[in-house]
């Protein structure tokens, strides 16, 4: 098990959300936001996700003129990072952050990477300090999982 504390970006395009007139961004507030449709991303490998409320929701949600939105929030997660100790205490792990969506299928949603796998992940230097480990790089990837509910 590891914890992250993540910034985590998202954004989409609703067309319903166009406007005009000499604003170029809207900025909303955390009242406003639950009223606007959001994905429902969740955590496949997640144990327990906070949403950062220190002095106030830790969220942004910006709508471009174009209907094109951000939406950003400040996580702090804990995952599953199964590990074979075979070479221990020589191992190398990977340690996964899986997600998706809660309840949506993929012919109504589909996450990809905006910046591509090369460039969408950023880890600040200063950021990756783990106790015993050295953080090496980190790799991005696409699957489609099936479930029993479609």
């Amino acid at each position: 098990e590891y914890t992250m504390d993540v910034f985590f970006r998202q954004t989409w395009t609703d067309e319903r959300l166009k406007f005009g007139g000499p604003t170029e961004i809207l900025r909303l507030n955390n009242l406003m936001v639950s009223k606007i449709w959001t994905p429902d991303t969740f955590f496949r490998n997640g144990k327990k996700s906070i949403a950062h409320n220190m002095t106030t929701p830790n969220k942004l949600f910006r709508i471009m003129q174009n209907g094109t939105i951000l939406y950003t929030m400040r996580l702090t997660i804990n995952a599953d990072c199964p590990m074979r100790l075979v070479n221990f205490p020589m191992d190398g792990h990977a340690c996964p952050l899986k997600f998706g969506s809660y309840a949506y299928p993929k012919s109504e949603i589909i996450y990809t990477w905006k910046k591509g796998p090369l460039h969408s992940v950023e880890v600040p230097q200063e950021s990756s300090s783990l106790l015993q480990y050295d953080l090496i790089g980190q790799t991005v990837s696409s699957e489609t999982i099936k479930s029993n509910t479609g």
